[in-house]
């Protein structure tokens, strides 16, 4: 097994074990969830926006940005689009309300399993490319899926699952990352150019995420304070990714 296999396979396995973050938040008040919740959002945006500027980008650009990869880039964006469009799921960060129903916590869990196999996808995508983009865009996702898992626990909770059913359900659909993955190291080893398509497709996903699923969060709170910490948080995300190019 080559060093990018044991990367690869380490990162999704990270992301997977996420899933199971939601068990810590059972103590926390609803209220209190949301404050946390709030700039953790705001920091997992400036890192997938960071991602994208500081690392995908330049590795792109350092083979060319064609209008392949430009094209693949939309394709991204229409992508995630799609998925919140026709197969009725969308990131729930926050804590949610009596709305929900049992029927859209299955909804949910479909959905999800598909988001997380294209971030392993992307993941693996990611390391064929190089590994310093490979540890960067991992941990953009990760950053990412600790919000993300904490909402989708709650659908699962408020859906009618039990603790523990809304635990173990939430974690197989994360493994779906692990498949993905593969699928993408696998398909690698057959073509050198699959990651020239996954890798600008990957920038296309994080810029929907963040820019139509974060930020408009953020936006729902408007006071002075609370909008400041919000920036810095955004900034500090920006400045993680940054910060790995000093230390890449």
């Amino acid at each position: 097994m080559n060093l990018i296999w044991v990367y690869s396979l380490i990162s999704v396995i990270i992301v997977s074990l996420i899933s199971l973050i939601g068990i810590f938040t059972l103590s926390l008040e609803v209220e209190r969830l949301k404050r946390i919740l709030i700039y953790m959002l705001a920091f997992s945006a400036g890192a997938l926006f960071g991602d994208v500027c500081f690392h995908i980008f330049p590795e792109i650009s350092s083979e060319g940005f064609s209008v392949l990869s430009g094209s693949m880039v939309l394709a991204g964006i229409v992508l995630f689009f799609s998925v919140e469009k026709f197969i009725h799921w969308q990131h729930c960060h926050m804590p949610i309300t009596k709305q929900h129903i049992h029927s859209f916590a299955y909804m949910n869990l479909v959905g999800d399993s598909f988001h997380n196999f294209i971030d392993g996808l992307i993941i693996g995508a990611s390391y064929l490319f190089s590994i310093p983009l490979g540890i960067a865009t991992s941990l953009a996702v990760i950053l990412h899926e600790i919000p993300q898992e904490i909402g989708d626990f709650g659908v699962l909770l408020h859906g009618g699952f039990s603790k523990w059913k809304a635990l173990l359900m939430n974690f197989l659909t994360a493994l779906a990352a692990v498949i993905g993955v593969i699928v993408a190291l696998v398909l690698g080893s057959y073509s050198e150019n699959i990651s020239a398509i996954l890798v600008p497709l990957a920038a296309g996903g994080f810029i929907y995420i963040a820019g139509a699923d974060l930020i408009p969060e953020l936006h729902k709170e408007t006071g002075f304070r609370k909008s400041l910490l919000q920036l810095v948080a955004f900034l500090l995300g920006m400045g993680v990714m940054a910060l790995l190019i000093l230390i890449g």
